[in-house]
């Protein structure tokens, strides 16, 4: 099989463990820079373009968009799934899943365990938004924001509305979401591939940090998880059409909610800490699924 690897750089540890995999199982892998990329739009015959050659013959494409380029890089993905390569995530997908506020609402729809959530552009009373989602404490979060960033924790209604209205001013969209103090700082990462849950972790924030992303400090550690946990990560990633994903999630009083959907999620993490071989099971699973044309969203938007 040959297989394209979307990734803006060969030396991250999720790349280089993807190509590994792939050669390990003998096929044929090649690292193309999305931005790089070029195409060719036409209706009989779409194709992309990478230094000035054509990108031909590939059965298979393993899509790893940073968030700050995913409008390009899902138009490239989309690409390739019009010339009939197989992705292991669709570009319709990834953008759904990139988009946090329609994701919410789309697991919301589907009944899945949620923190309490309020969106507004300009509310008339910023003391009825904080109210509504339980009062402070709570978290306020940047829509475009990744890796922790962009998210603030506000300990009191004072301080909520004063965040509130620094980023509304600023035209900036946020949601507001209460604060899980039960969680203590940590949250559980679900690495789910097709329908189950091959591993999991437990990342828990640093002394005085409520954010648990591991690039802020925090630290991980091997947890079992319950079946309705698993059921959710599940669920949450059939919700968002991601066939791979990382299912961030808190324990609360009233049961597991899910905090995000990762499409690209990092492989160092949860196979230093699982030891198992996360990137031979995405390899694996493109052995079974990628055929020609076999997207759902060929010739879709």
């Amino acid at each position: 099989m040959r297989i394209a690897l979307l990734s803006r750089n060969p030396k991250l540890y999720s790349t280089k463990r993807l190509i590994e995999a792939a050669k390990a199982r003998g096929h044929e892998i090649r690292i193309f820079d999305v931005l790089r990329c070029y195409m060719n739009i036409t209706s009989h015959r779409p194709g992309i373009h990478y230094k000035g050659e054509e990108i031909t013959g590939f059965d298979a494409v393993i899509p790893r968009i940073g968030a700050s380029v995913t409008f390009y890089g899902t138009a490239v993905l989309r690409q390739f799934e019009m010339m009939g390569v197989y992705p292991l995530n669709e570009s319709v997908a990834i953008s759904r899943s990139r988009d946090k506020l329609r994701a919410l609402q789309l697991l919301s729809r589907k009944g899945i365990g949620l923190p309490v959530t309020g969106f507004a552009n300009k509310p008339d009373d910023i003391q009825d938004l904080i109210k509504m989602v339980g009062g402070a404490p709570l978290v306020i979060k940047l829509l475009e924001g990744t890796q922790g960033i962009g998210v603030v924790l506000a300990e009191t209604e004072k301080a909520a509305a004063s965040v509130i209205e620094s980023f509304l001013g600023l035209h900036a969209s946020a949601l507001v979401q209460e604060y899980v103090k039960e969680s203590g700082g940590a949250d559980i990462r679900c690495f789910v591939i097709g329908d189950r849950v091959v591993a999991a972790m437990k990342r828990q924030g640093k002394e005085g940090e409520f954010r648990s992303n591991i690039h802020r400090g925090g630290t991980a550690s091997l947890i079992r998880i319950t079946p309705e946990e698993r059921s959710t990560a599940v669920r949450a990633a059939n919700t968002m059409g991601l066939n791979v994903c990382g299912v961030d999630m808190l324990r609360s009083n009233h049961g597991p909610v899910v905090m995000e959907v990762n499409s690209s999620p990092g492989l160092e993490g949860i196979e230093t800490v699982t030891n198992k071989d996360i990137a031979g099971m995405m390899i694996e699973f493109l052995e079974r699924h990628a055929k020609s044309g076999r997207t759902k969203t060929k010739g879709k938007g």
